[in-house]
């Protein structure tokens, strides 16, 4: 399935793309031959994965901007085709994301977490889609989404409400754009351990191990696991698939529906302990 040039000729566009699963799906798809066009808001970590995917062999071109802010979106939709000539694929996986009991939430936090993940998916789908009708382009959209847009979750009402939102997007566009030759879908991981996003979400090294207790095949997702699947979806041997949404998860999910309810079980003082550790990052 996944022979060398699976991707070749394609440009993908992922924000979100220096850090995380984002920087594991762009070194991923290049190893397949597409060229990568990372875009985020820290210039340091976009730098450093172009450099790594250019290192083996790879075509790799970054821009920073705040997915927020549709003319920033737009401005990097536009270093992209200077670099690569087009786009063919976006993968919106920027997010922001914390856990927080909701009576401690403010409307700023929940507005950031919303802006970035569902209002940023819009803006980028759109900025492209028009692109790609307007030219009479196929495209293919890719979200990351989570396995509890299906059910909620406590402590990352935020993050539930957005990326239900990202689901809702995907399937609406997958009928209205098909007609286009564009295509959505999402994938839904479980646990995926990065570095920075898992320790604003894993309140403590015991709730870990409890996590990692509690799920049905007794640990976490490997981030090849999940970059494979990527590489799938937004590739031709998956043309037929459109606004599906996949999960990796081992069953979690299947066991326990909110994957942060445990956190009922978290003391006061560490909540505030976590929100004086956030306020200083």
């Amino acid at each position: 399935m996944f022979q060398t040039d699976l991707l070749r000729g394609q440009t993908v566009f992922i924000t979100g793309g220096g850090t995380g699963l984002g920087r594991s799906m762009a070194l991923r798809f290049a190893e397949l031959g597409a060229n990568i066009f990372l875009a985020a808001r820290r210039e340091e970590p976009l730098r450093k994965t172009a450099e790594e995917i250019r290192a083996q062999g790879g075509k790799a071109a970054f821009a920073t901007g705040d997915v927020r802010d549709y003319a920033a979106v737009e401005k990097m939709i536009a270093a992209a085709h200077d670099a690569f000539g087009r786009v063919d694929v976006l993968v919106n996986n920027a997010a922001g994301n914390f856990v927080c009991p909701t009576e401690r939430l403010t409307p700023n936090g929940f507005a950031s977490v919303v802006g970035i993940v569902l209002n940023g998916s819009f803006h980028c789908t759109l900025a492209l889609g028009k692109k790609w009708i307007a030219a009479k382009q196929p495209g293919t959209v890719l979200n990351i989404v989570a396995t509890y847009v299906w059910t909620g979750s406590g402590f990352v009402v935020p993050s539930a409400c957005a990326k239900a939102g990202v689901l809702a997007l995907t399937r609406s566009l997958a009928v209205e754009w098909a007609r286009y030759g564009i295509r959505l879908n999402a994938i839904a991981p479980g646990p995926f351990p990065t570095e920075g996003a898992w320790s604003r979400v894993i309140a403590s090294r015991e709730f870990e191990e409890i996590h990692r207790r509690r799920h049905p095949m007794q640990r976490f997702g490997k981030h090849e696991e999940l970059t494979n699947l990527a590489a799938f979806l937004i590739s031709p041997q998956a043309a037929y698939i459109n606004g599906d949404c996949i999960t990796i998860d081992g069953g979690q999910w299947l066991r326990q529906g909110g994957q942060f309810n445990d956190l009922l079980d978290v003391p006061d003082a560490v909540w505030d302990e976590m929100e004086k550790a956030r306020k200083k990052g």
